[in-house]
């Protein structure tokens, strides 16, 4: 395992702690090779919301690649790394999570992954680092990009929906508003001062995108919230692959989908280095409960709207906000 010998954010006063109340719990485990997949997937989604993906087809190699060029990255001087940053929102940021006052031990790089629309951040990281970071981010995300469209396909097929490329679709499209990030947890610098606490790496959250595509290295610290109230550890695995709902694929399933909140502590001898897609629709899609899943007599729970009227309004809110709320249609009186 990969881990980077110095913390990176020494100059950082302490986010907030949290106390640890998490169990183990039977995370879903799907085989991509599995007949069953497209059922199993689908229960998955409306049980947890999350679940493991083993037999997905993206090399090992590919993972450790980008892991241990993520790893050079995190490991230059600050200055050096502050010449890709603030985000905007490419490029690099720590401990500031968006522009409303949320904080995590954290650093991160986020990078856009649609060659169709240009950032200033993204080009100069790539030029100011090597060419083997660019070509390890390439190969990995084109890999993990191809595994989540046939997650998505399966995923239409368990619904018994057609065509079965209707939520692939919008990732594959040309204007997809897809990212990727990466993650760096360093180690927890004092865990005395916390008194038994955790340290939030990063607060709880929703993904507001479709789904999210999450692979990290052997340390553990990620937790997603169970339908009882319950905060569940998930065990690490860095050979296979988390995936999530997101807001807006519980809006497209008429909240047969749910999406889970998560979040992440950090541990407090190990850094933590993970890697997520992030599979988001084109800007001006329509995002509203797919016709073909909204029963007779049912309703639709939501307002339509495009995803740039709802990454606008996500982007103003804090992470733990209940983002959905404002496109909910209210019940009759």
């Amino acid at each position: 395992m990969v881990v980077l010998s110095q913390p990176a954010l020494d100059h950082f006063s302490l986010p907030k702690a949290c106390k640890p109340t998490s169990l183990l719990c039977g995370i879903p485990v799907i085989d991509l090779a599995d007949p069953e997949a497209k059922n199993l997937i689908v229960k998955a989604c409306e049980e947890y919301g999350f679940f493991k993906v083993v037999n997905h087809g993206v090399p090992l190699e590919f993972m450790t690649r980008l892991e241990a060029e993520a790893v050079k990255f995190f490991s230059l001087p600050q200055s050096a790394k502050d010449n890709v940053g603030p985000p905007d929102p490419f490029g690099y940021g720590s401990k500031r999570i968006g522009p409303n006052g949320d904080v995590g031990w954290i650093e991160y790089l986020l990078l856009n992954t649609n060659s169709q629309i240009s950032s200033h951040k993204h080009l100069a990281i790539f030029q100011e680092y090597s060419q083997n970071f660019r070509s390890a981010v390439d190969e990995y995300v084109l890999a993990v990009k191809k595994m989540a469209y046939q997650v998505l396909e399966l995923m239409a097929d368990g619904l018994r929906i057609e065509p079965r490329n209707v939520l692939s679709r919008l990732l594959k499209d040309d204007k997809s508003d897809s990212c990727f990030r990466l993650n760096h947890y360093p180690p927890c610098p004092d865990s005395q001062a916390l008194n038994g606490r955790n340290l939030v790496g990063f607060g709880e959250h929703t993904d507001p995108q479709i789904i999210s595509v999450l692979r990290s290295n052997n340390t553990s610290g990620l937790q997603i919230l169970l339908k009882d109230g319950t905060w569940a550890s998930v065990p690490s695995d860095h050979t296979s692959f988390f995936l999530n709902v997101g807001d807006a694929l519980q809006v497209m399933t008429n909240g047969r989908f749910k999406s889970v909140k998560h979040r992440v502590f950090a541990d407090t001898n190990k850094s933590r280095i993970s890697m997520i897609y992030f599979g988001g629709p084109p800007l001006s899609e329509k995002i509203a409960p797919l016709p073909k899943l909204v029963e007779k007599e049912e309703e639709s729970l939501y307002k339509e709207f495009t995803w740039c009227e709802y990454k606008k309004s996500a982007y103003k809110s804090r992470l733990a906000d209940y983002r959905l709320g404002h496109f909910e249609k209210t019940a009759a009186h």
